[in-house]
């Protein structure tokens, strides 16, 4: 309440612009990102670090081979993206279908935010758990980068 007239204020009216700011600034980052991995191969020695701990132990991360996914990704190579990282290539897609549900409530003026529970935060750990260990299992051996 304004203690001057007793009524309470009026908000400030939100523009399109205003809405839709951190969605569009969050894409420009992660297309930056993919942009920089895109154009500097990770196939390639020496551009980026050995994962610390396939460096220190030899055992793929579930991140091992995230940068050449993305690369092929970029490039239109499915398969090869697939074959670098395939939990890479589900939270690319899962980014993307997360970011359009935010844009398209962002853009009608509804608010709204992704608040995964326990379960589902349990379930993603558990499988990428799972695909950690059977990567690097013998018979997990098409799950290599």
């Amino acid at each position: 309440m304004n203690p001057d007239s007793g009524t309470a204020p009026h908000p400030t009216p939100t523009t399109a612009w205003n809405r839709i700011a951190v969605p569009v600034g969050v894409l420009a980052a992660v297309a930056a990102a993919f942009a920089y991995v895109g154009s500097v191969d990770p196939n390639e020695p020496g551009h980026y670090p050995v994962c610390p701990l396939y460096g220190l132990t030899g055992l793929y991360c579930p991140g091992c081979g995230g940068l050449r996914s993305a690369h092929a990704f970029i490039h239109g190579d499915l398969l090869a993206a697939l074959q670098d990282n395939a939990a890479g290539v589900a939270a690319y897609l899962g980014f993307a279908v997360l970011w359009t549900v935010w844009m398209v409530r962002a853009v009608r003026g509804r608010t709204g935010r992704f608040d995964p529970g326990p379960v589902q935060m349990w379930t993603v750990g558990a499988l990428l758990l799972v695909f950690t260990v059977v990567r690097n299992l013998p018979f997990g051996g098409w799950l290599h980068p």
